[in-house]
């Protein structure tokens, strides 16, 4: 989860994230889509297939990426803990806000 964690780290790679969550995409479309240079783009392709978060297979002579969800399942179960508690939490405050329009004449 600490791979996946950093590779979020950057606002480029939730960019390219967000792109394949999409649709599959080559590094050079990728790369029209940020403000960076290609070797920059490639770099971040790395990070996010090193922490399984995007799969590359070759088709002739490109690269197809694709978004690899799983890899996010992981975080999401930890998350859930939080997701809990901000639930109980708000339904503690509509509840109280509840009890405060009642309480008014």
């Amino acid at each position: 989860m600490d791979a996946v964690l950093q590779a979020l780290a950057d606002p480029s790679r939730r960019t390219v994230l967000e792109i394949l969550r999409d649709h599959e995409a080559t590094a050079g479309e990728l790369a029209e889509a940020l403000p960076i240079a290609r070797p920059g783009v490639s770099r971040h392709l790395r990070v996010l297939r090193e922490a399984g978060l995007v799969e590359a297979r070759q088709v002739a002579q490109r690269r197809i990426y694709q978004l690899q969800p799983e890899a996010l399942m992981e975080l999401d179960d930890w998350l859930e803990g939080y997701r809990a508690l901000w639930g109980n939490r708000l339904d503690a405050l509509h509840t109280e806000i509840t009890r405060g329009k009642k309480a008014r004449p």
